[in-house]
């Protein structure tokens, strides 16, 4: 149980980040108001972290007393947690600037608030997954309310933080009752118990508990509730990076946990997960229809997203996992390239945020308007775009585990999603309007978003480069 060299070692990614973490930390506390040196320290941790998670993305191997897994997996959910928070970082400096909220502090949150996204991803045990849970909440519960001279964000953090900490009492109590019906958390050892296990009710209500918790994480029906507010509150660059590497990190833990320690596939278990997926996409996809403003658009096109990939954990095979991880890398790059954009149209006071206001912007911003249309049609699923070959892998999952209804339900809302998605295609280029930019984007901005264009339109049409990877992740 001693801890050794190669512990550190492969958890090099980890613990490089938490020390630029408390390095930014210090930094920002011995001057007064300096978020360009936070900015730059945090972007620096970010990306010497996600060159080291490509290092480690290799086989992996348990550390630190079998409390965490490091590398395969683990490694490339990192991946995707590290490049959602570099294109977070990038996006944020712009943006804080024209809402007059630039403060270190935030890159210092988003930072740690990393941290636990992939302490969840790695986790082998349930003690560890609560520990994540909670280091990626606490900071996305302030930076939800980051902007707090506004009523919605204040509104925001405070739903934020009390239907959160109530899902961690269902995780906790969840917790608690796994261990009293196996003798231990330690997820390895719950696995070879499972055949013991499996039909007692005390286990069963724990198992149910925690799809509570992390229903709510990945804003999942009826555990839903709190992401269009929240969304809508919150500064849209940290919606963006909630709805995907916050979502990323949830499944990740739902997959481990679910799919591969728990083994769900053709239980009681399943079904209501796929029940719960059906409803996601159902309700997330129909309420979205109605909306007149963007972020709230896509706030229920989240909901519908975390149906459609629930329908991957609901299968519980290996179609669903390999399909679940390559929709967790494309969504994060559509969803943070659109809330990048909604972030540059903007102005303060929650202005130029309905659909609207984008009318006409393929005239003026055409380029802009371009980047925008493709990020609405790979969330729409519309081939050769990614986002089509994310939703084909989860519903031939769903459909080789005789969830055929379940792929039904995730085509024809799939067809709703398509009207609200066009509909903001249409207005920036087939209706008159004013809709412009009224500050130039930073060049970095730009960049960042023309990156996650490319790599949506890249992985639509060579989807085989992620999949083939991510086959055999899973053996432990």
């Amino acid at each position: 149980m001693g801890i050794t060299f190669d512990d550190f070692y492969n958890s090099s990614p980890l613990i490089a980040l938490v020390t630029f973490g408390l390095l930014t930390l210090i930094l920002e506390g011995m001057g007064k108001d300096k978020p360009v040196s936070s900015y730059w320290m945090s972007l620096l941790g970010v990306a010497v972290s996600l060159v080291l998670s490509f290092f480690h993305l290799g086989g992996g191997v348990p550390v630190f007393g079998g409390m965490l897994f490091q590398g395969g997996f683990a490694g490339y959910c990192n991946l995707i947690f590290l490049s959602s928070a570099l294109l977070t970082i990038v996006l944020s400096r712009g943006y804080l600037e024209r809402m007059e909220y630039h403060r270190g502090e935030f890159y210092i949150l988003i930072i740690f608030a990393t941290a636990g996204m992939m302490l969840m991803a790695g986790a082998l045990n349930l003690i560890t997954i609560f520990l994540g849970i909670e280091l990626m909440s606490v900071p996305l519960y302030v930076l939800a309310g980051f902007m707090r001279k506004k009523e919605r964000a204040n509104e925001a953090a405070l739903k934020y933080f009390l239907l959160g900490a109530f899902a961690t009492g269902f995780l906790l109590y969840g917790i608690a009752l796994i261990y009293g019906a196996s003798g231990t958390t330690d997820l390895l050892q719950i696995k070879a118990a499972i055949p013991q296990v499996s039909h007692n009710p005390l286990f069963l209500i724990g198992c149910g508990m925690l799809i509570v918790a992390f229903s709510f994480k990945v804003a999942a029906v009826p555990f839903h509730m709190w992401a269009p507010d929240v969304y809508e509150g919150a500064p849209t660059t940290v919606t963006g990076f909630m709805s995907t590497a916050a979502k990323a990190a949830a499944f990740a833990t739902f997959l481990l946990v679910f799919v591969r320690m728990f083994e769900i596939a053709g239980t009681s278990l399943s079904q209501v997960i796929a029940v719960i997926a059906a409803a996601s996409m159902i309700i997330g996809n129909v309420t979205a229809v109605a909306q007149s403003s963007v972020k709230r658009m896509l706030a229920y096109s989240s909901v519908a997203h975390a149906g459609y990939m629930l329908s991957g954990i609901a299968a519980a095979n290996s179609e669903g996992e390999t399909g679940i991880l390559f929709y967790l890398l494309v969504y994060s790059f559509m969803n943070i390239g659109a809330f990048g954009i909604v972030s540059w149209i903007e102005q303060q006071d929650d202005k130029k945020l309905s659909f609207d206001d984008y009318a006409g912007l393929g005239e003026r911003r055409p380029a802009v308007a371009a980047l925008m249309s493709v990020f609405m049609f790979s969330l729409a699923g519309i081939p050769p775009f990614a986002g089509f070959f994310g939703k084909y892998y989860v519903f031939l999952a769903a459909v080789k585990a005789d969830f055929t209804w379940l792929a039904i339900i995730g085509v024809m809302t799939s067809l709703i999603s398509v009207y609200y998605y066009l509909r903001l295609v249409v207005l920036m280029y087939f209706r008159d309007g004013e809709a412009d930019i009224d500050k130039p984007v930073p060049l970095a901005a730009m960049v960042a978003v023309v990156v996650a264009a490319v790599l949506v339109l890249a992985l639509g049409i060579y989807p085989s480069l992620v999949v083939e990877i991510t086959r055999g992740f899973f053996r432990i």
